[in-house]
């Protein structure tokens, strides 16, 4: 496939660089990996030369993505959920082909301030902060700054609660198999934030699964979770929306219509 140009915007979780920090420093999140993150122009370039799977849309990403889940179908055990708002798409495909539940689990990501896309943390249901620490050491980012950030997320998260729950509770997960789906993992911030909160529920079995993402990203995850399926961890990587033709934002009623798609088919289904 021919490789694709590279688009205005890098991900939906996550942003790999940022010119400038918000206190005067460069902000380039993989250092410590070994991973180099280069400057736009640079970017730009490397985007030409990629090559690997290059996913149509998220879709289109989770249909690949449900290929490699092969062994969990049709299984009573196994749930699908995502990560909002980019990661419905992705499980909708997935959920739907495995025939398993699909429901969503709320994260948000800690923006850096000036510098939002780049994530220094993120929060959780269920009071749970994770920190990337690599991010808030080499800015010196303030913790009042920090706990600013998290009181504003956690209301961004009793919003979607409302928004796509609407009012129903989340699913009891205890002693289940759970496969954590997002659309790629960059610094894996949003992705260890859920991990966290879902081991408090005792499921059976945890099990992130991703279209695509930073190899270091995932190598660090298969130490806290059961498996990791990342379809592609390309050496080249350097933002999950370099790897999607469209990578478009997905809204809140497309997951809002995802979710209700996806509980008509289980209720048709029986």
């Amino acid at each position: 496939m021919d490789p694709i140009e590279p688009r205005p915007y890098f991900g939906q979780q996550e942003r790999e660089f940022a010119e400038g920090g918000p206190f005067g420093r460069p902000v380039r999140p993989f250092e410590k990996m070994g991973q180099f993150t280069a400057p736009a122009g640079e970017m730009e370039q490397s985007g030409r030369e990629a090559r690997g799977t290059v996913f149509r849309d998220r879709h289109h990403a989770g249909q690949v993505l449900a290929e490699k889940l092969a062994p969990y179908k049709n299984r009573e055990d196994v749930i699908v959920l995502a990560l909002p708002r980019g990661g419905v798409p992705v499980a909708y495909e997935v959920a739907k082909s495995l025939g398993v539940p699909l429901d969503v689990f709320m994260v948000r990501k800690l923006g850096v301030p000036g510098h939002e896309e780049l994530a220094m943390g993120a929060v959780a249901n269920g009071d749970v902060q994770v920190l990337n620490d690599d991010v808030v050491k080499s800015l010196e980012i303030p913790e009042e700054i920090i706990e600013a950030a998290a009181r504003r997320q956690q209301q961004e998260l009793k919003r979607q609660q409302e928004a796509y729950r609407a009012g129903r509770a989340g699913p009891n997960i205890e002693w289940k198999t759970v496969i954590l789906v997002d659309d790629g993992l960059a610094t894996g911030s949003s992705m260890r934030a859920a991990v966290a909160a879902l081991r408090r529920q005792r499921p059976k079995r945890l099990v992130v699964a991703v279209p695509v993402g930073a190899a270091a990203t995932c190598a660090e995850l298969k130490h806290q979770v059961d498996e990791v399926v990342c379809v592609e961890t390309p050496d080249d990587f350097l933002a999950v929306g370099m790897w999607y033709e469209n990578f478009s934002p997905t809204t809140d009623e497309e997951v809002s219509g995802l979710l209700a798609d996806a509980q008509g088919q289980r209720d048709r289904t029986g």
